[in-house]
């Protein structure tokens, strides 16, 4: 690259820990194509560490359903409305919003109006609810990136901007995972099964999941004590709340606890219990089998459901087309139903459907960051108007 090309500025705007490691794949990726550029906006620990400046910290915008962001509502839109002000004032080269819907779209639908070009990286659901809202995505945004291939075939029907980018967690993980290797990593026993709890990175996905996990978990360990259960934290302060529900629930459970450690976590676990969301796409590319649990504030939960019209709610099941994985769902998810799911699948032959992870992975494996930041690029080199 020319060392003497012009400065290029680019603002991102990323609303949670899984944004927060797609942008410090694309901003590696933006600098490799362009060593000049300029990223800044709203990002976490990993897009900070390369350089980016942030005007907020991220946890601002980290939160999970209807009900609980309306409670923080008056802080995000006065997030939202000086966050505008700034990009309309520096006028960025492109702005990128990760994930995020509800708040990056409203934002990138301002800067848009206002003659900045716009990309958003990762497609909202709305292929899954409220369809309509592709034509408010149409107007916000010059390109929508999508990771999952069903995605863009969404968009090609309503003719709006699309490219099919594929998963970075897709090019980071192997094709084949040794369990043993990834299990003396964490100086567990190779010889003996793992079973991970993964109950979120959200102080209320823990609340609501793990009390049930933990449960479900230390019954299976009393069917089968050489089970070695293992968990994987976000942050100390996840890792303190979930210590205070095992504390409270049970106490005497034999579970060794990381934090930060979500990938070794699942690749050296033969199986978890797992709170659906992006962490279930990451436990298929690890080829651990899962019971896929979700749980929601009641009035989420019941205005959810008569929004989302979809067979399956799991990635790996999105992907599959059909019920690849067990998901239990709100009342569903107890420690009894649980453990029924679980435990036959820690004692089956599973080749067959870790064949099916594998073939998913090899077809999202598409080297993501690097076809996100050329598209980016194309975007903000290019001539359409905002």
């Amino acid at each position: 690259m020319n060392p003497a090309q012009p400065q290029l500025n680019i603002a991102i705007i990323a609303g949670e820990h899984s944004g927060d490691i797609l942008g410090a794949d694309l901003i590696e990726a933006l600098r490799q194509r362009h060593p000049n550029a300029r990223f800044y906006g709203i990002g976490g620990p990993r897009m900070q560490a390369l350089g980016f400046s942030a005007l907020f910290e991220m946890e601002e915008l980290a939160v999970m359903g209807i009900v609980e962001v309306l409670g923080r509502l008056p802080r995000l839109l006065k997030v939202k409305r000086e966050i505008v002000a700034a990009l309309l004032q520096d006028k960025p080269d492109v702005f990128v919003g990760i994930d995020a819907p509800d708040f990056n779209l409203p934002v990138e639908l301002a800067l848009k109006q206002a003659g900045i070009k716009t990309v958003h990286y990762v497609s909202p659901s709305v292929w899954a609810w409220r369809h309509k809202r592709i034509f408010k995505i149409a107007k916000a945004t010059n390109m929508v990136l999508s990771l999952l291939p069903f995605e863009k075939a969404f968009y090609d029907k309503y003719q709006v901007p699309c490219t099919f980018v594929g998963h970075t967690m897709a090019d980071s993980m192997p094709l084949v995972v040794d369990k043993a290797e990834h299990k003396t990593v964490l100086k567990l026993n190779p010889k003996q099964p793992v079973l991970a709890i993964m109950p979120g990175s959200r102080t209320n996905e823990i609340s609501l999941l793990a009390p049930d996990f933990l449960a479900a978990a230390r019954l299976l360990q009393q069917q089968q004590p050489h089970l070695q259960l293992i968990a994987n934290m976000v942050t100390e302060q996840k890792a303190a709340q979930f210590a205070a529900i095992r504390q409270l629930l049970a106490p005497d459970l034999d579970i060794t606890v990381f934090t930060g450690q979500a990938r070794q976590v699942l690749l050296a676990a033969d199986a978890t219990f797992i709170t659906s969301g992006t962490a279930t796409l990451e436990a298929m590319l690890a080829k651990c089998l899962m019971v896929v649990g979700y749980r929601a504030n009641w009035l989420t939960y019941q205005i959810g459901r008569r929004l989302v019209k979809l067979a399956h709610f799991s990635l790996p099941n999105l992907l599959a087309g059909r019920a690849m994985v067990p998901e239990l769902l709100q009342h569903q998810v107890t420690p009894q139903a649980l453990v029924a799911v679980m435990a036959p699948l820690l004692q089956a032959d599973n080749s067959k459907l870790l064949a099916e992870y594998q073939a998913i992975h090899q077809q999202i494996k598409c080297n993501a960051s690097a076809r996100a930041a050329e598209t980016i690029l194309e975007v903000a080199a290019s001539d359409v108007m905002a």
